[in-house]
């Protein structure tokens, strides 16, 4: 036994989630441990038959106020924080009459969940735990002398160490910090939803986040940046299953998840390919298989090691064309049977199931000393649905054109500005993005759609300030435009359209990514 070793003689168990409580209490007492414990916790240890003593026999003073006040008596919380290596300590405890714990095993009423079910204000009040952040803070503050659990994950592992003869300092040590952080995350939570019920209608004045340590990542952007990967237990890419491949990299983790956004921005079978965060080709089609196709026919050479997202099942037919292409992530809601066999022969393409679309509200961006925060941007806002565009000129689109503008406008929204999307027949076939003009990214996109130009529709994410980008793309063949409008100047953009016989409507919205 370690000299830092504490043997678990004593415990004290509290608990609302009593998931795995049955088997841990058992090998508890089994090992010869005293059990004390509070309410419900305290009936089931009693039900199985074993030995224990109610809190309120210990303190001499009933639960009371509906349970509000069980464990908040000194001679709960002497016999936690007692620090057993001050001698002062261990002889007040002796003089009051007080035995000391070695494990204190708390977890905390549901406050996020019972505001997830969309329970009363006061509801949600009763949720908010006093006494069990109490323990856990003293049991975790005195982990010299106090083992603290927190989850049933980790009861096992508290099983282990009481069979061989306690838990060492490092271990009480780690539990101590996975408590600080279990009462911290919920704390957090409790400031929130106050703050929101103080302004429900304006920009709380406390917003925190608790992030926990997924993994280490190899590197960042580049090699010489450290990087690794948090989650917020919401799920989304960042808990996404692997099912093949190297371990994801920072920059693959920044594609998926601009791949899959572009993907499921689309009610219908869709297809994103993704390099450095844009759009190498979007498609729909009838299936993934076709949309696939058709989104690489957009830009060939640079798919080549992209990131694909899709937002249906792979199929094992869009499966065999990506296994024909160096491809960096594949990511889905899922696979279909064989489908992952195919994709797998290519031993490091990496394989996602993700099974929720993105669901992210809010989205944050560090700037120095703050952060930025705004709502995340989607196909939602009133200038996104095409029965309220403004005809600004032109003949009115034929529904085929008009499907296409709307999917153009739908894509655009994943290319990052300035961005200008030419489409035909559903798909990309020309991008132009990033650039710091208009004009610059009109030229990209009718060089990358070539001769496919003539005849396409095109996109813009905001508005042309003057008319000569919309020139460009007219005089490559474009047929018709749609753009959010609002320049001082719309009126020459106008005026050019007119000229060349091209339709364009006007949005109203506009979709910048930077």
């Amino acid at each position: 036994m370690s000299t830092d070793q504490i043997p678990v003689r004593r415990a004290l168990v509290s608990v609302y989630d009593k998931t795995g409580l049955e088997d841990l209490v058992r090998g508890l007492a089994a090992a010869g441990v005293e059990l004390v414990s509070t309410g419900g916790s305290a009936a089931l240890i009693a039900g199985l038959g074993l030995p224990v003593t109610k809190v309120e026999d210990l303190t001499g003073f009933p639960e009371c106020l509906d349970g509000r006040v069980k464990t908040l008596h000194p001679r709960v919380h002497a016999g936690i924080l007692a620090d057993r290596r001050l001698e002062s300590h261990v002889a007040q405890l002796a003089d009051l009459g007080v035995e000391p714990f070695d494990l204190v095993v708390v977890n905390l009423y549901p406050f996020t969940a019972t505001v997830a079910s969309g329970a009363t204000p006061d509801e949600c009040v009763e949720q908010i735990d006093i006494g069990g952040p109490s323990m856990v803070r003293a049991a975790a503050k005195n982990h010299p002398s106090v083992a603290v659990l927190t989850s049933p994950a980790a009861y096992d592992a508290a099983l282990a160490a009481v069979a061989a003869g306690g838990f060492t300092l490092e271990a009480r040590r780690a539990l101590a910090a996975e408590a600080f952080a279990h009462t911290a995350a919920y704390d957090v939570a409790v400031a929130e939803w106050f703050a929101q019920q103080v302004a429900p209608q304006e920009w709380p004045a406390f917003v925190g986040g608790t992030l926990r340590l997924k993994t280490p990542l190899r590197y960042g952007e580049n090699p010489h940046q450290h990087a690794a990967l948090y989650v917020d237990g919401t799920g989304g890419l960042a808990d996404a299953e692997q099912l093949h491949g190297k371990e994801m990299s920072y920059n693959n983790y920044v594609d998926t998840d601009a791949a899959r956004r572009a993907a499921h921005d689309f009610d219908v079978p869709a297809v994103a390919i993704i390099k450095h965060a844009n759009p190498c080709g979007i498609a729909v089609g009838a299936d993934v298989a076709e949309a696939h196709r058709r989104a690489h026919e957009c830009d060939p050479v640079s798919a080549f090691g992209g990131v694909i997202a899709t937002n249906r099942p792979v199929s094992v037919a869009m499966a065999e064309q990506v296994a024909e292409v160096f491809t960096e992530v594949i990511v889905a809601p899922d696979y279909e049977d064989g489908a992952v066999e195919v994709l797998a022969r290519k031993k490091n393409i990496r394989i996602l199931r993700c099974a929720d679309a993105p669901a992210q509200e809010w989205e944050y961006r560090p700037v120095s000393g703050g952060e930025l925060v705004q709502q995340r941007d989607a196909i939602d806002a009133e200038g996104d649905d095409p029965s309220g565009w403004t005809l600004a000129t032109g003949e009115a689109a034929s529904a085929e054109v008009l499907a296409d503008l709307a999917f153009a406008w739908r894509a655009v929204r994943g290319v990052k500005s300035n961005a200008i999307l030419l489409a035909k027949d559903g798909a990309s076939v020309g991008v132009g993005m990033g650039q710091v003009n208009r004009v610059d990214s009109c030229k990209l996109a009718v060089e990358r759609a070539g001769e496919r130009a003539r005849g396409s529709v095109a996109a813009s994410d905001a508005f042309f300030p003057f008319e000569d980008g919309p020139q460009i793309l007219m005089d490559a063949g474009v047929t018709a435009i749609v753009q959010p409008g609002g320049s001082v100047r719309d009126e020459l953009t106008i005026e050019a359209a007119r000229a060349a016989g091209v339709t364009m409507y006007f949005t109203g919205t506009r979709h910048f990514a930077h």
